[in-house]
């Protein structure tokens, strides 16, 4: 069994790479997914989740991950989600591989937000803004930039401003995106309607992006609100724009899609497509420069497999 530390991860799954992958990978039928979600058994945030991802012919993936938002705050600081990620035989079972889970889930869900703006975000598209500053900030806004090098400047905005200048000093420093400036803005109200690309990556439970701020032809990018009671965009983001998730399995369970449903904004049906149908061709996705387009990040096992299918065949 190969074993795959971080800094192994992040070098071998570089967003060009990651992200072709996964458009190949949707080219074939959706993987079996399932998970189980552990809640504190004395009460809390926290959680632990299970993710299985299980494909004939390709293998079977499975995350083991903790959710410990807490985390950030301890002395010395731990990331907020910490695990593994397992490959195995799909014919026989056996353990082929073991990779770090905070790093293979950074980078799975940073280049599937990567992907959705490959087949979706305006090809010029020029300035990036990122909401939130936390450990998959940094992903997302290479990610995004692998996916439409066109982007030429990029905001980051956080709730604490201090978090958004460390961030974007950081990768300044870092030599970042050659040709890119990236600096911190505290007005996001601005920032939203002169972004052309922008992607949310919070734990909010209330609205940041305002959909009436959003320019003709932007591109939003949804990856928080993985549960029901948490919301990136606001009613008319999701009213304005075209709706399209990765994968519909899980899609009800977010507070993105599920609470403009119950409030009568809009449908299920108005989920145009998913990444299956886009990358094979069953939609054409954006169909004018004027139009918005909204991609909501839902994330699942069968994702965490297409990563670590991905990894394996990178590594020696």
């Amino acid at each position: 069994m190969r074993l795959a530390d971080a800094e192994t991860v992040h070098r071998l799954l570089d967003y060009p790479y990651l992200i072709e992958a996964l458009h190949q990978a949707h080219q074939g039928a959706h993987p079996a997914a399932d998970h189980i979600v552990s809640t504190e058994p004395e009460g809390g945030d926290n959680q632990f989740v299970t993710l299985v991802g299980w494909q004939g012919g390709k293998g079977i993936a499975v995350k083991m991950v903790g959710v410990f938002p807490g985390n950030l705050a301890l002395d010395p600081p731990q990331a907020s989600v910490q695990g593994l990620v397992a490959l195995f035989d799909p014919a026989t079972g056996a353990p082929m591989l073991a990779a770090d889970g905070e790093a293979m889930t950074f980078r799975k869900t940073a280049a599937d937000s990567g992907l959705g703006t490959r087949l979706l975000a305006r090809t010029d598209s020029g300035t990036l803004l990122v909401v939130g500053a936390g450990g998959l900030a940094p992903h997302v806004i290479a990610a995004h930039h692998a996916a439409r090098p066109s982007l030429k400047r990029v905001l980051i905005w956080n709730r604490t401003p201090d978090r958004a200048q460390a961030l974007a000093s950081s990768l300044k420093a870092g030599a970042y995106m050659q040709g890119v400036d990236i600096a911190a803005t505290r007005d996001l109200d601005a920032a939203v309607a002169e972004a052309d690309i922008i992607s949310c990556v919070t734990m909010t439970r209330e609205p940041l992006v305002k959909g009436a701020l959003l320019k003709t032809g932007a591109h939003l990018d949804l990856v928080g609100a993985y549960r029901p009671d948490m919301r990136e965009a606001d009613d008319e983001a999701m009213a304005r724009g075209q709706i399209f998730v990765d994968c519909r399995d899980g899609m009800k369970g977010s507070g993105e899609l599920s609470r403009p449903v119950a409030a009568g904004v809009i449908g299920w049906d108005d989920v145009s497509a998913d990444l299956y149908q886009l990358c094979q061709g069953a939609h054409p996705g954006r169909q004018s420069d004027s139009e918005i387009t909204v991609f909501k990040n839902v994330g699942g096992g069968h994702l965490d497999l297409f990563a670590a299918v991905a990894l394996s065949e990178r590594l020696p």
